[in-house]
């Protein structure tokens, strides 16, 4: 084997493995090295665990020269984040209160990820209890975006998507409450899927029925992302949407062959008043008109009625200020004054605002059907502009070419919340960089449960363009 074992896709490692041309120790150490190398620079870890991952791969090695049967993942290094339940090893939410976390049990994700044989190599950061879009808190510092030191990693999932894009592990498992995996994806140009509700059981929800977040798969391509879904989809008994939820062939399916001759995608830049930048426009019709080549029909739908940041809002920060203002009454000097402002902005949500909420998501879901009655998938811009500024303040004004606007959830991202709402499967694709060098991205959403059809669709939009061999500096 030739080269760097660390620019390697996933599904590459695994064919190499399989033909024992690689073996995982030679892997794992190569993957810890760069990690400890990049970290003081981008600073995408909260713990790297050497030790537990160098035991794992001896493990591994060993069923592999004795010839046993290998899972999906033997041998292949993964990170996950912070957020997400690992047995035996911290988890701190990204919150000094929770510097010394340590869960007794793996969330579902992880334990089907390690099941398979995958490797845990560390923990990803984010912000506490992924908050907010920038990846930042009092117990780390700041995560800095792969291409740009002076620029944000884009949030929650921050730490996850710059360990991808900078080659230290080519799988990670992150999270999405609004946009936290597509967001960061976008801002490091690499992959970033919110599945389904229900295709990857979460374990961790509290309200398991009114859930909009979601554990998912993060990767540099799309083949690597259907590996991750084909180990880590499937029904599990804690959480009820999940339950006789068929596996398809992710993998299979993920495969770019044929074209979109026959599908209908229905587009729109933004909702009414959401202004973007001019290299996202230009990037997005670009897509577009990439998709139009690979023998799609484009129509264009309205963006009315998709400024649901509010109704988004609503329904997240009573869910935070229910799980955390005991937390922020006993350690309020631990925590960043940005997340305890938005526990605060939850105070005046009565119950019946709430169910409001509740009814309006309803709404949005039945009128997302509707669109998708009409095309088969819809695309978008995955955000409004390439990664914020590094010392961007989530409360602080956003700039887009060079005009100000307040708020920057509903300027930066409107269209990734709608789907955590809804529970549509919707997926962030790099689709080309800004006049300044940094990723921009598209964003695809499918039919409700029709992830590997979308994946087929973001395989082929991914084949007919070469982004893949552009690697950060």
């Amino acid at each position: 084997m030739n080269g760097d074992p660390c620019l390697l896709s996933a599904t590459e490692l695994r064919g190499l493995i399989a033909e024992k041309r690689i073996s995982p120790v030679e892997l794992t150490r190569a993957v810890l090295a760069r990690a400890e190398a990049l970290q003081p620079e981008l600073n995408c870890f909260i713990t790297l665990c050497g030790d537990e991952a160098m035991a794992a791969a001896r493990v591994a090695e060993r069923k592999m020269m004795a010839g046993e049967p290998l899972g999906l993942l033997h041998g292949i290094p993964v990170t996950v984040k912070d957020i997400v339940n690992t047995r035996g090893v911290k988890t701190t939410f990204g919150a000094v209160p929770y510097k010394d976390n340590v869960p007794a049990e793996d969330a579902v994700a992880v334990a089907r990820l390690r099941s398979e044989g995958a490797i845990l190599i560390g923990k990803t950061t984010t912000p506490e209890f992924g908050s907010k879009c920038l990846t930042d808190s009092p117990l780390f510092g700041r995560t800095r975006n792969a291409w740009s030191a002076e620029r944000s990693s884009g949030g929650s999932s921050g730490g996850a998507a710059v360990a991808v894009a900078s080659g230290i592990a080519p799988l990670a498992i992150a999270t999405d409450g609004g946009g936290s995996t597509r967001i960061p994806a976008a801002c490091n140009g690499v992959v970033g899927l919110k599945q389904s509700n229900g295709v990857i059981a979460h374990s961790q929800a509290l309200d398991a029925f009114g859930n909009q977040t979601y554990v998912t798969p993060m990767t540099r391509d799309v083949a690597d992302t259907a590996l991750m879904m084909q180990a880590m989809a499937g029904e599990d008994a804690c959480d009820p949407w999940s339950i006789g939820m068929p596996v398809p062939d992710f993998i299979g399916t993920a495969i770019p062959r044929g074209d979109l001759r026959g599908q209908k995608i229905l587009f729109c830049l933004s909702p009414p008043g959401r202004p973007v930048s001019a290299d996202v426009a230009t990037a997005f019709k670009e897509s577009l008109d990439r998709l139009a080549s690979l023998g799609a029909e484009l129509e264009e739908f309205s963006g009315d009625g998709f400024d649901i940041e509010p109704i988004w809002r609503a329904i997240n920060h009573t869910v935070w200020r229910t799980r955390f203002a005991r937390l922020a009454d006993e350690h309020g000097e631990a925590l960043s004054e940005a997340f305890l402002k938005q526990l605060a902005l939850a105070t005046d949500v009565s119950g019946v605002a709430y169910q409001e909420a509740m009814f309006a998501r309803t709404a949005l879901f039945r009128r997302v059907q509707s669109l998708l009655a009409r095309g088969h998938l819809l695309a978008m811009p995955t955000l409004t502009r390439t990664a914020l500024p590094i010392e961007q303040d989530l409360f602080g004004t956003i700039e887009i070419d060079g005009k100000h606007f307040d708020s920057v959830r509903p300027h930066w991202f409107p269209w990734t919340m709608p789907f955590n709402m809804t529970g549509h499967p919707a997926i962030s694709l790099p689709c080309g960089f800004g006049r300044d060098g940094l990723p921009i991205a598209l964003q695809l959403v499918g039919r409700f449960r029709a992830d590997a059809e979308l994946l087929r669709v973001s395989a082929l939009f991914e084949a007919s363009q070469d982004l893949l061999s552009r690697w950060p500096g």
